[in-house]
């Protein structure tokens, strides 16, 4: 097993800080290979960023993603970067309030949105978008176990945030769940 991951969003959103704990629920936590480059803007907040992550089973010899499977996206910029490197098949995943699509990119096998901005603000602080984002990536491509994550979230957020952040991740998981199984939510 070998999967090839982008989040991209614009900074200050937290996109660095998801591929991080995407990656150390791949490794740490589920015992896999898992690399995490980062790149951003000289802008810092506010411009397009990314952070390329590969899960697999076995050795991971290039860090960089060259078959992007699954592109998480929660910015319109950074969808606009990205979307077309989305490998024939691939798994789009997006914030509905966010992102608009114009076309199917490249026929993905999986495209499903998810009010990730939206359910934050409604528990308070927009800035676990990123963290409700990683339940919803979780939760629709299995790409780290469900308990991978919680323990990666807990182990990587500011001290007094982990019940919070685990919160919004419960919600990003749930909706995951939710729109899996509800006809015409998801287009495949």
């Amino acid at each position: 097993m070998r999967k090839e991951i982008r989040i991209t969003g614009f900074g200050g959103q937290g996109i660095i800080l998801a591929g991080y704990i995407l990656g150390k629920a791949a490794s740490v936590y589920d015992h896999k290979a898992a690399t995490m480059v980062q790149s951003y803007g000289p802008e810092a907040r506010g411009s397009a960023c990314a952070a390329q992550v590969i899960i697999s089973d076995g050795t991971i010899h290039d860090p960089y993603v060259r078959r992007q499977e699954i592109l998480a996206a929660l910015s319109q910029e950074g969808f606009d970067l990205f979307a077309d490197q989305l490998v024939e098949g691939g798994t789009l995943l997006y914030d509905e309030d966010l992102v608009e699509l114009s076309e199917d990119p490249k026929g993905s096998k999986l495209i499903a949105a998810v009010p990730a901005t939206r359910t934050a603000e409604e528990m308070g602080r927009r800035m676990a978008a990123n963290i409700v984002m990683l339940g919803f990536v979780t939760g629709c491509t299995g790409i780290v176990s469900p308990e991978a994550m919680r323990e990666a979230v807990q182990s990587s957020v500011p001290s007094g945030t982990e019940e919070f952040n685990l919160g919004a991740l419960d919600r990003g998981l749930a909706y995951a769940e939710e729109v899996l199984k509800t006809p015409g939510a998801v287009t495949s």
